[in-house]
């Protein structure tokens, strides 16, 4: 079965805490850059057996060697820099997220993450998973605002390098081999909710247009992807210690969506916040769905058959054929982790396959 695979992972980890130590250290230059590889590739290996050994198919090096989902990845394009977020906050912590601000030509003029991925790949017998932010992630936060009109006045230049800079990124990891790589975008589930799309007006932008504005620059990022590549896009209301930015239901923004060119969707739906399945009435015939049931913000493990009983109402919508599996959002998005444990961690994971080898058999 080529990816998405019927038991399947969004990709982040809770960090090991020598990992974490390690990282502190480092930046207290108490260690080398060299001694912290030599750790992150430790705790890589270790995360990979572990993976395999509960049964995943899709193997990530758990985010690791990132303090961010997604700004780790932006920060290495040309023309982006980190900022203090204005916007919508998550509740519940007072350290919030930075946004990406674009302050000259987007372009990717050397590969980015590109060791990260050779040494999972190295170190896996499964198939190698890689997850980069998706295109929309330099733009949904800041919006207009924060994107220099100077360098870009018009914002059709600035889409155009921005999915020139992700093809360049792209064909640096299909080069490398890699045959899974996920998009994470939170954008298109952030859109459904009234606050953002208030938010979305106040950096000079209208939000009911840039479903299909991200959309487009999806599918132009991906053009040029080859054959052997499956492609997929996890969409989720917020990540951060547990936490979450957003709320409501897929109908908005399901056939914006549902027209990028990606093979499968990760989608949440471990929460009223997701609405219900209706929307996915829209998926486009031989694209599938991975349906988050499993929640990563808590460290509650779902009953097997709750799990399936949700599975059924999906298939209404989609065929049971076209549904994977897999936990909402990651483990630890950022380098802080959400509130479980590592053991915690595991046991949903093991849930995940159990469940799906019992419902695809």
């Amino acid at each position: 079965m080529k990816p998405p695979f019927r038991a399947d992972q969004v990709g982040s980890l809770l960090r090991p805490a020598v990992l974490a130590q390690a990282r502190a250290k480092f930046r207290r230059n108490e260690i080398s850059s060299g001694e912290l590889k030599a750790m992150e590739d430790k705790c890589v290996r270790e995360a990979i057996q572990k993976q395999e050994s509960v049964g995943l198919e899709s193997i990530t090096d758990g985010e690791f060697r990132r303090d961010w989902w997604h700004l780790d990845f932006l920060e290495q394009l040309d023309g982006v820099t980190a900022v203090a977020n204005p916007g919508p906050k998550f509740g519940g912590t007072q350290e919030q997220p930075p946004i990406p601000s674009v302050t000259g030509k987007v372009g990717c003029s050397k590969p980015i993450m590109l060791n990260d991925f050779i040494y999972l790949k190295q170190n896996t017998m499964g198939t190698a998973k890689f997850t980069i932010p998706s295109p929309a992630m330099l733009h949904l936060r800041g919006g207009r605002s924060s994107i220099s009109k100077e360098i870009y006045p018009d914002l059709d230049a600035f889409w155009a390098d921005t999915s020139a800079a992700y093809r360049k990124a792209i064909r640096h990891l299909a080069d490398a081999g890699c045959t899974y790589l996920q998009l994470d975008d939170v954008s298109f589930s952030y859109l459904c909710d009234p606050k953002i799309q208030d938010n979305c007006r106040r950096n000079g932008d209208d939000p009911a247009r840039l479903p299909r504005t991200y959309a487009d620059a999806i599918n132009a990022a991906l053009r040029d992807r080859p054959a052997g590549m499956a492609v997929t896009m996890h969409t989720c209301r917020g990540n951060f210690k547990s936490s979450w930015v957003a709320s409501g239901g897929y109908e908005p923004v399901a056939e914006a969506m549902f027209s990028s060119a990606v093979d499968a969707f990760f989608m949440e739906f471990d929460s009223e916040r997701a609405g219900g399945f209706e929307p996915l009435r829209h998926l486009p015939k031989g694209k599938q769905v991975v349906l988050g049931l499993v929640t990563s913000k808590s460290p509650v493990l779902e009953d097997k058959e709750f799990i399936k009983k949700r599975i059924q109402e999906a298939s209404k919508f989609v065929p049971l054929e076209n549904l994977c599996l897999s936990p909402q959002c990651g483990f630890s998005s950022t380098h802080h982790g959400n509130n479980l444990t590592v053991e915690e961690q595991w046991r949903k994971l093991e849930r995940v396959v159990e469940v799906a080898r019992e419902v695809w058999r």
